[in-house]
């Protein structure tokens, strides 16, 4: 299939078109650069250097790429800066997909592939949250995904266009930013690397569900002929930062220091994310452990850093 990826120069979608690529499928990559990164780029996908917002240049890619497949993981994806500034994050999130809804509607699109958030969208649940669990966004980040969601409901039910939104939990692996503000194994794994110590801001026993990058792929593949709707995209299982520490101490054979910092407002306290959904519908679950999956992160870190 002819599949255009947004975000494809990012650390998940770029590992999403490698998996596209490999499949046998053509694929379009529209990337603005501004955390994506050049060398994540397959050379075999064609690559539109263009945001998501400039409507008019995201119609030429449509007429000359032909897409039938939309995979949409280009966002703003800073959530302090969703806070700091929710009208940029609208701008980008909200209006940037609505560009590409509308593009897609009147371009024959057959299906839409949505980057959602798990942990954003639902709040503080104190534990697993399902799909039908009630959304409540702690940040402008959360409900701009949320509204794409619904948005999404709104072209199915109009227009047809079939669409599946893949709720991530906390995703990690190989090629995430280790200077951003979120991915928390890359950051670490970078500061431990560099001989710096590891910040946990609280008390270290808030949870959260790490999924491997690699297993997200496999849900995007999944996504290409799934029933439409809503997923959740996790473990299942609460990991604490101190217990993500303690693997990191093994993985890695060093005994690093820790400095507890004060709490940060506004973050959850404790989520997981329920995936039965997943598993009976798109044939979809996680393959990686907790400590596979540091290891192999931990380990490309290590790597870059020679």
């Amino acid at each position: 299939m002819r599949i255009l990826v947004t975000g494809g120069a990012g650390f998940i979608a770029s590992h999403i078109v490698d998996a596209f690529v490999s499949g046998g499928h053509t694929v379009g990559i529209i990337d603005n650069l501004s955390s994506g990164r050049r060398e994540n780029i397959n050379p075999n996908a064609t690559f539109f250097e263009i945001d998501i917002t400039d409507r008019a240049k995201l119609e030429e890619v449509f007429k000359s790429f032909k897409p039938e497949i939309i995979d949409h993981h280009a966002a703003q994806i800073n959530v302090r800066r969703s806070v700091e500034d929710p009208v940029f994050d609208a701008t980008v999130n909200i209006i940037g997909s609505l560009n590409l809804l509308e593009l897609s509607t009147k371009y024959g699109i057959k299906r839409f592939i949505f980057a959602s958030t798990g942990g954003a969208i639902y709040g503080d649940v104190g534990g697993l949250a399902d799909e039908s669990t009630p959304t409540a966004p702690i940040s402008p980040y959360g409900a701009s995904k949320r509204s794409v969601e619904i948005y999404l409901g709104y072209y199915y039910s109009v227009f047809g266009l079939e669409y599946v939104a893949l709720r991530y939990a906390n995703v990690y692996g190989p090629r995430q930013d280790p200077f951003g503000e979120a991915g928390v194994v890359a950051i670490f794994s970078e500061r431990i690397l560099s001989g710096k110590p590891c910040i946990v801001y609280g008390d270290g026993e808030q949870t959260r569900d790490y999924v491997y990058v690699m297993d997200v792929v496999e849900a995007n593949i999944k996504a290409l002929s799934a029933p439409v709707g809503i997923y959740n995209i996790g473990t299942g299982k609460e990991t604490s930062v101190n217990e993500l520490i303690d693997v990191l101490k093994s993985v890695s054979g060093r005994d690093f220091s820790v400095i507890y910092d004060a709490p940060r407002p506004g973050e959850v306290r404790r989520i997981a994310l329920n995936c039965e959904k997943a598993n009976k519908l798109l044939d979809w679950s996680p393959k990686t452990s907790i400590v596979d999956g540091i290891r192999k992160t931990f380990n490309y870190f290590a790597h870059m850093k020679h």
